[in-house]
């Protein structure tokens, strides 16, 4: 077991598991605690420094993401100086508020103990094949690693804190019982009520509309009619995919001749080491091992490096770019041989080289079927691109239609029927296409064909010729053309004008007192219905705000349903509900995790308005 963290770093294996998460930190912004100050600075908080290397790396590291995220859309947003500034900005945020949450830990005195750090390193994923440690996976990518354990155990420290005080925050905030039994009745209340429908639907149907007024509402409404622009578009697509080709035995010969090295396994050696913290250990060790002791029980028992130790000192296969120096410096060259005492930057070691496995080479017969495919897809690309130049030199060679770059092709276009920027057809939804058609650049004076465009690329190696060959601007429909629809507008706001003036004094009689009321304007109530709040149905939030009725007499009101009829409703009865213990359990603890991010919020706040925050010039882009 280690005592603390500087000691554990003082470990082969240790070492390479410490610098494998770097990397992770590194990759993820938390690598920024790692990179110390010089030049001019990004900001002071408190009197510390956020240096310009490490509001560079956050900012290329929230680029990257965002380039990730937002794919070829972020090529467009690059261009914008304001927005690259903007994310700068944003990662600089970042770093001020990390640096203000470490330093209000260190107020707390909160801390992170040497054991806690072990586990989040021995439980890292990066570091395991199967569940378990994986010696080969962390020694490699240690090696390719120009971080100090030291560094990264500062770092992994400063996280683990943060994440320390945040739960300490989250945790502050709680449900009483009695205000969760209080939320869950209220989250649960059922409500019955009946209800009697004035149709708007018939109403509308007996309503009469004037010319005047169908031309007064097309004169004020008159954007309210535009006919969108309309596109027909003849095309040619191109697709490697379909460029099915053969591979011959000569061709997969001289593939695998010409990329052997690809199937080159170079030779790995299996070693063993005892680590010990001074030489007159490791010699007494040596000589046990020289009279015959077991190798594997000497490891457990005396070994400074715990993971090896628990694994009888066995460091795995190692191939020479994975190799430690320390393991290289032994000089083993045969199996079974035993080094002597090696010095290293951890102590003394004595290693065992206990296998060796030669440089192999997979045989053509091996990997005959993958180079097989591999030929061919290669065979297909180049038939696409050659075809590709093909049928672009044609299509620009006659700009006037497509009929050279339809015998370049060896097919014919195909022709859409009419359709707009809201129902682009289904194989020409591509962003690159889409823009190709929209721009207006395809298209000639007053609507009439204009050039063929030039190649166009999308991704899956396919690409498209294409040609606008008919065009309808955007334009005002003609009075005639939408004069029904108008007619059922006026004649629809009417009905619902009508049904909800009706309602309303049907409504105040019924709330004083005139039961027949309803009878009069020949309606009935429904029978009764019983509504929860999560009910998927338009009145139940007009339900739910009804008072309760009193000594069994109903509250009434109006709402509207799903098809915009207007709704009456008599509230009868509020009952108690059940909601399960799970339920409301889970109900309170969300509750406290709102307050909760509420009091996170505002201890970041107040820690920024009663810090001295200073910026540099490094805070500019670069």
């Amino acid at each position: 077991m280690m005592d603390n963290l500087r000691a554990a770093s003082n470990h082969v294996v240790l070492k390479i598991i410490l610098g494998l998460i770097i990397l992770s930190f590194v990759l993820t912004g938390v690598g920024n605690y790692l990179i110390g100050g010089n030049g001019d600075y990004a900001a002071k908080v408190n009197g510390q420094e956020i240096s310009r290397a490490q509001l560079d790396r956050a900012f290329n590291n929230e680029r990257s993401r965002q380039q990730q995220m937002l794919g070829e859309q972020f090529s467009q947003l690059a261009g914008n100086a304001g927005y690259m500034q903007q994310i700068r900005q944003q990662a600089l945020s970042q770093l001020v508020d990390e640096m203000l949450l470490d330093q209000y830990a260190k107020e707390l005195k909160l801390a992170i103990s040497d054991e806690q750090i072990k586990q989040a390193i021995f439980s890292q994923p990066a570091f395991q094949t199967d569940g378990k440690f994986d010696n080969t996976k962390y020694l490699g990518l240690i090696n390719s690693m120009g971080f100090s354990a030291d560094q990264y155990a500062e770092a992994l420290r400063k996280q683990l804190t943060t994440q320390q005080l945040i739960s300490a925050i989250a945790g502050t905030d709680f449900t009483l019982s009695g205000e969760a039994d209080a939320l869950a009745a209220l989250v649960s209340q059922q409500r019955v009520v009946r209800q009697a429908t004035l149709n708007v639907d018939a109403l509308a149907a007996k309503q009469q509309v004037s010319d005047d007024e169908i031309k007064n509402y097309y004169a004020q409404h008159k954007n309210s009619f535009l006919a969108p622009e309309q596109f027909r578009v003849s095309y040619i697509k191109l697709d490697a995919a379909n460029m099915q080709q053969t591979a011959s035995e000569a061709d997969i010969e001289d593939w695998y001749a010409q990329h052997k090295a690809d199937y080159v396994q170079p030779q790995r050696n299996r070693y063993s080491i005892i680590q010990l913290k001074n030489e007159a250990d490791a010699q007494a060790v040596l000589e046990q091992l020289k009279q015959g002791a077991d190798f594997a029980a000497l490891a457990k028992e005396k070994s400074a490096d715990p993971i090896s130790a628990r694994q009888g000192g066995d460091m795995g296969w190692l191939e020479p770019s994975t190799t430690p120096d320390e393991l290289k410096n032994a000089r083993l060259t045969s199996k079974g041989q035993l080094s002597g005492v090696v010095k290293s930057s951890v102590g003394f070691l004595i290693v065992r080289l206990d296998d060796i496995q030669p440089e192999q080479v997979k045989p053509l017969a091996e990997v005959h079927n993958a180079i097989a495919e591999k030929v061919k897809q290669e065979k297909a690309l180049d038939a696409y691109y050659k075809l590709q130049q093909k049928v672009s030199d044609a299509a620009s060679n006659d700009n006037e239609s497509l009929a050279s770059a339809e015998q370049a092709a060896g097919v014919k276009a195909v022709e859409t029927d009419w359709f707009g920027r809201d129902n682009i057809p289904e194989a020409l939804n591509f962003k690159p296409v889409e823009e190709a058609i929209f721009n207006g650049n395809l298209v000639g004076e007053n609507g009439t064909p204009g050039s063929n465009s030039d190649m166009i690329t999308v991704e899956g190696d396919r690409a498209f010729i294409l040609r606008v060959t008919e065009h309808k601007p955007e334009a005002i429909k003609t009075l005639d053309e939408v004069k029904e629809q108008i007619t059922g507008l006026l004649k629809h706001n009417k009905a619902v004008a009508q049904a909800k003036a009706q309602a309303d004094k049907i409504l105040a009689d019924l709330k004083a007192g005139k039961q027949d009321a309803l009878k009069a304007a020949g309606l009935t109530f429904g029978e009764a219905k019983t509504f929860s709040r999560n009910d998927r149905d338009a009145v139940v939030q007009s339900v739910f705000a009804l008072a309760q009725p009193q000594a069994g007499k109903p509250v009434y009101g109006t709402s509207e349903d799903m098809q915009g009829n207007i709704v009456l409703l008599a509230l009868d009865e509020v009952k108690a509900g059940n909601l399960p213990e799970a339920q409301k359990n889970a109900m309170a603890q969300g509750v406290a995790q709102n307050n909760a991010q509420i009091a996170f919020d505002a201890l970041l706040s107040n820690l920024r308005k009663a810090a001295k925050i200073k910026y540099g010039a490094a805070v500019q882009m670069q």
